[in-house]
């Protein structure tokens, strides 16, 4: 039998809803009932559904999207309104309107029923109604975010259907409505626009070569997850038919790969590379020390500096070496201990995140790079140790420090996008460990950024134990000491490198240096845009 509903229900569902509706979910139900049984299906089915109870699947995502920034988390906080409202809707409204019978369970294989089924109302699905406003709420704001969400809202949707707690017309009235209430917030919040970053920095003429000749393009055909991005050497091969390109194989080192072409009879004027922000960092590295412009086509997952240099996509790179459109920009250099100093585009950092590349790095071949990126978050945080270091002479405890070339708008502890190409000042953040709950206000910091963290810091008598302290500098002195007998791990620009310091109170020091037009890169300027 069924479950008792209110009399009032079950016959407010037969008025309201025509019998052609009624009909199409009853063939629907036999021939969902009637299939193969499958176990393992089934179980999942099921197991889904109810990670979906209360919404607690969603707000786990929302928790993730997050924490990666950026367009993921408006997404995030989209997806998170929308479902509250369509949960409200569906629930308290949808429900009390139309209510209805669900269906027998009778009808229903005993393997594919949840263990607890429902009592509310039929009409529509809260379970349906809350997917689809958090999957099309992200997606208004993150299309590719959006995406990967999509198979696992409409699964969850079937679920419903498949544990007998649901009719059809049930779920696609929950999928109708959730859709809605995520498209009308849309109209009345409209997204935020995508702010730009301030190409100010001086707009100069570089060698415009129209097919490439003179050009030297490093290929690093292992970085970024796109599968829309073309193959790397064809397109390259075919779209600048004289440049020299050199794919990379694992071994090979950008410098000696730079300095053995400028001892060739027909040295590059250019030198180019395809990949993520640690092969563009290494290339930039090359080119400053051969005095060459540096062309970037942004081949990696995030390529938070091509995009800020006026390299945004593949076609962007191409039209500015072709016409010669470039800038010169601030870079920063990083000095290890007595090694030579490095060039570093984007931010170098100590403390929990260059153990967060470490662990990402040695998952991202077989997950993928965002996959990867948030299993080694959870993994690192879980671990997470403090280093006592000295900034500038000043003493702290603290989860870890971060510095950037140039002022950042990022609001995540480690700065990843300039406002300017040419303030020559280093953006500085320092995550403090130190106060009651230092852990859970370090995670908080670390995965939710300057805000979430100001908030938390705001707790009435814990004002003055800010966690994360922001500064901007032109030069910063750290020392770093390992609390194990280990030493200390320096991260720039997605990259480790280990000091040969640390352990046993020998403090590991790294100097970081901004360096006003300090490297001439290839870039369309906004009226080239």
């Amino acid at each position: 039998m069924g479950l008792p509903v209110h009399p009032l229900i079950a016959l407010r569902r037969v008025r309201l809803l025509p019998r052609w509706v009624r009909r199409m979910d009853a063939r629907a139900g036999r021939a969902i009932n009637g299939h193969r049984h499958l176990p393992e299906l089934d179980r999942a089915l099921a197991r889904l559904s109810h990670l979906a109870d209360r919404s607690r699947l969603w707000l786990a995502i929302a928790f993730v999207l997050y924490a990666i920034g950026g367009r993921p988390r408006r997404g995030a906080v989209r997806g998170v309104a929308s479902l509250i409202v369509g949960s409200m809707l569906a629930n308290l409204v949808g429900k009390r309107i139309f209510g209805g019978d669900r269906p027998l369970l009778k009808d229903v294989p005993v393997p594919r029923r949840l263990k607890r089924m429902p009592t509310s109302a039929s009409f529509p699905s809260g379970h349906s109604a809350s997917a689809a406003a958090f999957v099309t709420g992200v997606a208004l704001e993150s299309g590719r975010s959006g995406a990967v969400l999509a198979p696992l809202g409409a699964t969850v949707a079937y679920s419903r259907l498949h544990t007998g707690a649901h009719w059809l017309s049930d779920v696609v009235g929950g999928v109708a409505l959730g859709s809605a209430v995520a498209i009308v917030g849309r109209m009345l919040v409209p997204a935020r626009p995508r702010t730009e970053p301030e190409h100010s920095a001086p707009v100069i003429a570089l060698p415009a070569l129209a097919d490439g000749a003179g050009a030297l393009i490093l290929v690093n055909p292992s970085s970024g997850i796109d599968p829309l991005r073309p193959e790397p050497v064809g397109f390259l091969s075919e779209a600048l038919p004289h440049a020299e390109i050199h794919q990379m194989a694992p071994g090979d080192d950008i410098p000696v790969i730079v300095r053995d072409a400028l001892g060739s009879a027909y040295p590059p004027r250019v030198i180019g590379v395809w990949g993520g922000d640690g092969s563009v960092a290494a290339a930039a590295d090359a080119a400053r020390r051969a005095g060459l412009p540096l062309l970037i086509f942004p081949g990696g997952t995030f390529n938070h500096f091509a995009r800020t240099a006026g390299a945004a996509t593949i076609e962007d790179a191409l039209e500015a070496l072709r016409t010669g459109a470039g800038r010169r920009v601030d870079v920063a250099e990083l000095a290890l201990d007595d090694d030579p100093p490095v060039t570093v585009l984007n931010a170098a950092s100590v403390g929990v995140y260059p153990d967060f590349v470490a662990e990402r790095e040695g998952m991202e071949r077989a997950l993928g790079k965002p996959v990867a990126a948030v299993v080694a978050a959870v993994r690192v945080l879980a671990r997470a140790e403090t280093i006592d270091v000295s900034v500038d002479g000043r003493q702290a405890r603290v989860w870890s420090v971060a510095v950037a070339a140039g002022e950042n708008s990022s609001a995540s502890m480690v700065p990843l996008q300039r406002r300017r190409l040419d303030d020559a000042v280093l953006d500085v953040r320092v995550l403090h460990a130190r106060g009651r709950l230092s852990r859970l206000r370090g995670l908080v910091a670390l995965g939710f950024g300057v805000r979430a963290s100001a908030m938390l810091d705001r707790v009435p008598g814990r004002a003055e134990l800010a966690t994360i302290e922001a500064f901007t500098a032109e030069r910063v002195r750290i020392e770093a000491r390992s609390a194990a007998e280990e030493s200390v791990g320096f991260a720039h620009d997605g990259e480790v490198t280990m000091s040969a310091h640390g352990a046993d109170g020998s403090p590991a020091v790294a100097v970081v240096t901004i360096v006003p037009g300090g490297l001439d890169v290839y870039g369309l300027t906004e009226s080239a845009s």
